[in-house]
């Protein structure tokens, strides 16, 4: 029998991040605990409108009367998943339950995460993200980031509502301070081109020697990555148009590969359906983050030894982290080398 409780926390940005979209400054968390005998799992849930639940209360509130309705958690995680799209259990929350399900599973076999997985430890580095920002903080942004050692690898946020010259100057900005001390530079516009701007964009971040761009175009425009894709001078990579396995044979042939979220796609289950069909269709895969703390990053971090890309680091930007569990090591998010998933809230948190 599992037992399950819950806990929310606020978790609020060191830097507010501003995308396409708008920007955050922090979100409030779902955590979810499943008790069984002497072992605990922990898993986290990113509310989020486009991820089925706005909110902790109510991802909480869909979770518990999801249990309601199938009686009991199953302690196969695979049913657990077919059930949640039948009672329409949001995403999100479905990985808040997944994470946890599997980090209790993990404990119980007293192995790491990916060692069950049977997944090579994290060996990529991790991007660190620069948001849209106006031209006079980004001296001190990346001041900030030459200080803690995270310059290796920048994921540039571009898209802005002022235009592609926006673009272009918050880029060559960011060049110009970071001097030559970036190893790799990627660009994520979160659907914030149109077509032209974005062909546009394409060839003249080519030039400035960025090495893939994210989501140039906005989701429910896939018919125009066709038009993209042919002679695309970079390789085109897709977040928020794959949400889940059942997207990727549709992008297959537009795109060179796909990011996949836990609190996109419903958990670490659906994650390692998305990598097989990937690799399936020659396509690269990237695992991403929300506003997630070390709890939902160390889970993510615990499959991505089998991934060509990785963005993993929203907790370096909370301030506090309740949680611990996946740290950077020479510019790698890695879990703890411990039994389960490897994230858990720190003491003071319990209370």
């Amino acid at each position: 029998m599992i037992k399950i409780n819950y806990k929310t926390f606020f978790l609020k940005k060191r830097f507010p991040l501003t995308i396409s979209r708008g920007t955050f400054t922090g979100s409030e968390n779902l955590f979810v605990f499943l008790n069984r005998k002497n072992n605990i799992g922990i898993g986290e849930m990113c509310p989020g409108l486009t991820e089925g639940s706005e909110t902790a209360e109510d991802g909480k509130a869909q979770i518990e009367k999801f249990l309601d309705e199938i009686g009991s958690i199953s302690s196969s995680v695979i049913e657990n998943y077919e059930r949640a799209f039948e009672y329409k259990l949001a995403p999100c929350a479905l990985a808040a339950l997944d994470i946890a399900l599997w980090d209790l599973i993990a404990k119980e076999a007293n192995m790491p995460l990916f060692k069950l997985f049977g997944l090579n430890f994290p060996c990529v580095s991790t991007s660190i993200t620069l948001g849209i920002m106006p031209l006079e903080e980004i001296e001190e942004r990346v001041s900030y980031l030459r200080k803690n050692k995270m310059l290796g690898n920048l994921k540039i946020k571009l898209g802005s509502p002022e235009g592609i010259d926006r673009d272009k100057e918050i880029l060559e900005r960011i060049l110009h301070f970071t001097k030559n001390e970036c190893n790799n530079l990627r660009v994520d516009a979160n659907g914030g081109w149109a077509l032209d701007d974005a062909q546009k964009m394409l060839k003249w971040l080519f030039k400035m020697g960025v090495e893939y761009v994210e989501q140039p175009l906005p989701k429910g425009e896939e018919e125009d990555l066709k038009f993209l894709f042919k002679n695309r001078p970079l390789p085109i990579f897709v977040d928020e148009s794959c949400r889940n396995s059942k997207d990727i044979l549709s992008l297959s042939k537009c795109v060179d590969g796909i990011n996949l979220k836990l609190m996109k796609c419903g958990g670490i289950t659906e994650a390692l359906k998305i990598i097989q069909l990937a690799k399936q269709y020659k396509l690269k895969t990237m695992i991403g983050c929300m506003s997630e703390s070390s709890v939902a990053i160390a889970a993510a971090a615990s499959i991505s030894g089998v991934i060509d890309h990785i963005d993993l680091d929203s907790h370096y930007n909370l301030n506090p982290d309740p949680s611990s569990g996946a740290k950077m090591i020479d510019g790698v998010t890695i879990p703890d080398f411990v039994p389960g998933h490897g994230g858990i809230l720190k003491p003071q948190y319990y209370a």
